[in-house]
């Protein structure tokens, strides 16, 4: 289960006890929580973002960076979060067939993020072509509009059974 912070949910001083009292209430183990904050986020208040995140960590959730090469970071500074996922922003994806720059910066930074041990996932996909560059260069997950529209949650428990999911 992902789930976006925005900002404001983000620095809210009680986040870990909410998030801990979410879990408890709902019966999910932590390490099927991921949290996500976008790179903007992440740098505002870099020592608070860097003393949250490992607190969550500790908890066995999983963190993620969302709509990352948007914001003004340097990696300097990301490489000093406890992190697990890099979810790169759909608007490097939607140019990957038309401009070759593009495509570059994605290998770049599918590369720089399996160098640094963590997960890729290519958001926005698309087109086919997009998910065939990705698959090349082992971009462990992608999401998009070429799998599903967004669904209703009866939808996508229905197409995870049919599929042989876990559930």
């Amino acid at each position: 289960m992902a789930v976006n912070l925005a900002l404001k949910q983000f620095r809210q001083p009680n986040l870990v006890e909410i998030v801990a009292n979410i879990l408890q209430e709902t019966g999910l183990e932590a390490q099927y929580l991921e949290l996500e904050i976008t790179e903007t986020t992440a740098i505002e208040d870099l020592s608070f973002t860097k003393t949250k995140l490992q607190e969550l960590q500790k908890m066995g959730i999983h963190l993620s960076i969302d709509d990352f090469g948007t914001g003004y970071s340097s990696l300097s500074r990301l490489q000093m979060l406890p992190l697990h996922n890099l979810k790169i922003d759909r608007s490097f994806i939607k140019e990957l067939t038309t401009d070759a720059k593009m495509l570059h910066i994605v290998k770049a930074i599918v590369t720089l993020g399996q160098n640094l041990g963590l997960k890729l996932t290519a958001e926005g996909v698309e087109k086919e072509e997009e998910l065939e560059f990705l698959k090349s260069i082992k971009c462990e997950n992608v999401q998009g509009f070429l799998f599903y529209r967004p669904l209703s949650s009866q939808q996508a428990t229905d197409i995870l059974h049919s599929k042989g999911s876990i559930f």
